[in-house]
């Protein structure tokens, strides 16, 4: 059998949201749909937005389809679902206010994985904030604050500024605010509880969203310890290669920021294959022999029969690796 060598460059998928906007059309170059549209899933082998592969032997075939029939290209994994699903979120408006569940419950109540994520901020306007965390100490207070609506008491605010990078663990109390523009890693899952909505009224529908407080006041981790980090940067070059969170910070991935300039060689770390994002610059990625063109808004797997590449230009990469 010939292993396929090239890398697997995936087809967006975009999803409109009540709190979308535009910039993955103005800031990105994508042809997106007409609204508001809040997501770009960029990465998923998720039922709800599967990628369609665009090159090589596995052209117009999805993502899902073959991790499942392919494993060599995924080192053999014991997943039986592709495990990560990496994103652009465009919050031109609050998101909800919202918790997810973690494996343990989802898998009981929602027949998928938990969902644990990490956020990248691509761009946040002057003063921009997030949710993230909450003030209760044991979980009947978290019950009573939610009954009662004591919401400015209950969210914890956490300044963002472009460049910073956020950990939300399952159990999070957690939402990006509006002005914020963020490339997300995340388990493939689709579950979001939520806990708060402005009560605004989606225009579609004339109604407001459904929210989630019986699921939200079992799965908040109480009380909220904000997780500890532990960045580390390399000078390779003229390249940087900055470790964003990998074990044991984080059980499910690894991620990296990639500042390349000029040339910058690397292989997988922590897992079998590697999740790569192109969010600024242009360059190129050149794997067995074969060189590819790369710019903003590319995204694309090295599969597990790549064991080295080089990328070169000037490049702000974000990449990923599941961790079983």
């Amino acid at each position: 059998m010939i292993l396929m060598a090239e890398p697997l460059f995936l087809k967006p998928v975009f999803h409109e949201k009540i709190w979308g906007g535009r910039h993955l059309e103005t800031d990105f170059g994508y042809k997106i749909p007409d609204g508001t549209i809040g997501e770009c899933w960029a990465i998923s082998g998720h039922p709800h937005g599967p990628n369609v592969i665009e090159n090589g032997p596995y052209k117009g075939q999805l993502l899902p389809d073959v991790y499942k029939e392919h494993p060599e290209l995924f080192g053999s994994p014991k997943s039986p679902v592709f495990p990560l699903l990496t994103k652009i979120l465009d919050a031109n408006a609050s998101l909800s206010v919202q918790v997810h569940p973690d494996n343990k419950y989802a898998e009981e109540h929602e027949h998928e994985l938990g969902k644990t994520e990490c956020w990248y901020v691509i761009h946040a306007e002057p003063g921009a904030y997030l949710t993230y965390g909450h003030t209760a100490k044991t979980r009947q207070e978290l019950i009573d604050m939610i009954d009662n609506h004591q919401w400015d008491k209950l969210f914890g605010k956490k300044p963002v500024k472009t460049g910073d990078f956020v950990y939300v663990p399952s159990g999070t109390i957690h939402a990006l605010n509006k002005g914020i523009i963020v490339l997300e890693t995340q388990q493939s899952s689709d579950t979001t509880y939520r806990i708060y909505d402005y009560d605004r009224v989606d225009k579609k529908t004339g109604k407001k969203r459904q929210l989630h407080l019986k699921q939200s006041k079992e799965v908040t981790t109480v009380p909220f310890k904000e997780p500890k980090l532990h960045e580390t940067s390399e000078k390779i070059g003229d390249s940087t290669v900055t470790t964003l969170i990998t074990q044991p910070d984080s059980p499910f991935f690894s991620v990296y920021k990639w500042d390349v300039h000029g040339e910058l060689t690397r292989k997988h770390e922590h897992g079998p294959y590697t999740l790569i994002s192109i969010i600024d610059g242009d360059g190129s990625i050149t794997a067995d022999g074969k060189t590819y063109e790369l710019h903003k808004g590319v995204h694309f797997i090295v599969p597990a029969t790549i064991k080295e590449w080089t990328m070169k230009g000037d490049m702000l990469v974000i990449a990923s690796e599941s961790v079983e």
